[in-house]
């Protein structure tokens, strides 16, 4: 494989590593997104308790690290596959598997930053959208019929 095709199936996932490094500072910590969240959560649900608003925050919150995971490991997927094609296994767990590596890495960098804690559990709910990324690419390809179990 050509150099520049290398580069070029590598170039989605690093540049979304890259915005997930963003959503890890400051700028994107609970006690910041929360100044536009739960305004447009309490404008939605204007009877709902702060208590409820929160909770639904916290949700949103999960679940973006769900998604920007699921994504990711999509990326990596086509990155790991290059210029093939069809799903085959080792390249989805290879994917899982560095998602799950950043995704601790992303954690530990968490530690540094004074708005933001390192969750083990975050790491998992990462690594656990990187894997549901993988199943539902393979339920696709195997309803086209190009998914192969071979490693």
């Amino acid at each position: 494989m050509a150099l520049s095709t290398q580069v070029k199936s590598w170039l989605q996932p690093i540049a979304w590593a890259c915005v997930i490094s963003i959503l890890s500072t400051d700028d994107f910590s609970s006690q910041h997104t929360s100044r536009f969240i739960l305004p447009v959560l309490h404008w939605l649900f204007p009877r709902a308790s702060a208590d409820t608003l929160d909770l639904m925050h916290l949700i949103i919150r999960k679940t973006a690290h769900l998604t920007e995971y699921f994504v990711f490991s999509i990326f990596l997927f086509h990155g790991l596959r290059g210029k093939n094609r069809g799903w085959q296994l080792r390249w989805a767990i290879w994917a899982v598997v560095i998602a799950g590596g950043y995704a601790a890495l992303d954690e530990f960098h968490q530690v540094f930053v004074p708005s933001r804690h390192a969750s083990p559990w975050d790491a998992l709910i990462d690594t656990t959208g990187a894997t549901a990324g993988q199943v539902v690419f393979w339920l696709w390809y195997l309803r086209r019929g190009k998914a192969t179990g071979d490693l």
